[in-house]
């Protein structure tokens, strides 16, 4: 991360010539260079052309989830999701919603079987999260003819939309929509820093004036000086030299983690098309993902247990998340290789266990 540019940027965002942007309670606006700078650079690469005031900024695609599921979601509302899928989305509209409805995924996306039921639909369509699928221009379309002919609204959740460096990215859903049923929301988070908190929604102008108003009730607005120094970085080229060099290093990643599962761990996973920063895996069907990550844990090896993010009760327990944005490359083999050593010992153990039973 350019750290000595992002100083820069913050200490003129704090200085006189910008004071006024930032040190007023700004609640029915947002910082005008930002936004333009949404507008121009950033939706652009996602093939989306919008106005002023169809751009939303939000603490982070989180804080955009919430504000939606506020403004779209009631109690007899029907809302699709993914399975397996984002589950902190899923725990937003089932605050808001009793009717749930999970649409399994395949190798080319959601399933857009039981669409016709639905009132809202919240897909992650250029990268599925959790399973790194691509959904193909063909079924895109095909999820926009649904759209219309059930009249329902989709969300499109873009959440890694500068970590494609595999190949040609896939137009955005919200870039192929004429109708405007389709809400776009993107995070600045993922690609600057976490702790950053700071993403933004695309929507008819209507709805951008009523999240608005729900966002005011909530936060006010997203810390301004944090707006402006965003702003500049990316007004003065310091994210798409970011961009370009985060591509770099997470293509060498992605290769070597590729290499590693495919030797250690062959036929568990398929590498994303995509790029991204993870891996989705799946292990022999009698492995506990729970009990992997403890165990995996006592080696100083962090997965994320798949079984958390399927709604349904009866879950698979064989799956698990291994991401490898935050790994230094010379650790990535070595430690794919003593993941799958502690998965032959469960195993081992599994077996032994069986064999002492009378």
């Amino acid at each position: 991360f350019p750290l000595a540019e992002w100083r820069e940027c913050a200490r003129q965002a704090l200085g006189r010539r910008f004071l006024s942007n930032w040190i007023k309670d700004s609640p029915e606006v947002d910082d005008p260079l930002l936004i333009e700078q949404i507008r121009r650079r950033i939706l652009p690469r996602r093939g989306i052309m919008a106005r002023d005031s169809q751009i939303l900024v939000t603490l982070g695609a989180q804080h955009a989830l919430a504000l939606l599921a506020d403004l779209l979601v009631g109690p007899d509302t029907t809302v699709g999701m993914e399975e397996p899928g984002y589950a902190d989305a899923r725990s937003i509209f089932a605050l808001r919603s009793r009717r749930l409805r999970l649409l399994p995924v395949g190798v080319d996306g959601v399933s857009l079987t039981g669409l016709d039921a639905c009132d809202v639909v919240y897909v992650t369509p250029s990268h599925q999260f959790p399973t790194t699928v691509t959904m193909p221009l063909e079924k895109r379309m095909a999820l926009l003819e649904a759209a219309c002919e059930h009249d329902f609204i989709v969300i499109e959740d873009d959440y890694e939309f500068e970590a494609n460096y595999v190949n040609e990215p896939c137009p955005a859903l919200k870039s192929l929509d004429d109708e405007g049923r389709v809400i776009y929301v993107g995070s600045l988070s993922k690609s600057l820093f976490p702790g950053l908190r700071l993403g933004f929604m695309v929507a008819p102008s209507r709805l951008i004036e009523e999240a608005r108003a729900m966002r005011r009730l909530m936060v006010r607005h997203p810390p301004s000086i944090n707006q402006r120094t965003v702003a500049l970085f990316l007004s003065l080229g310091h994210y798409d030299t970011l961009v370009r060099r985060m591509h770099r290093v997470l293509r060498e990643r992605w290769e070597i983690m590729g290499e590693a599962l495919h030797r250690h761990l062959p036929d568990s996973t398929e590498a994303p098309s995509f790029g991204g920063s993870s891996f989705w895996v799946q292990g022999p069907e009698w492995l506990d993902d729970l009990r992997l990550r403890d165990a995996a844990r006592e080696r100083s090896i962090l997965i994320e247990p798949g079984s958390v993010y399927y709604g349904a009760r009866n879950r698979p327990r064989n799956r698990f998340r291994l991401g490898f944005s935050a790994i230094p490359t010379e650790r990535i083999e070595p430690g794919v290789k003593l993941l799958a050593e502690t998965i032959r010992e469960m195993e081992r153990k599994a077996l032994s266990g069986m064999n002492a039973r009378p």
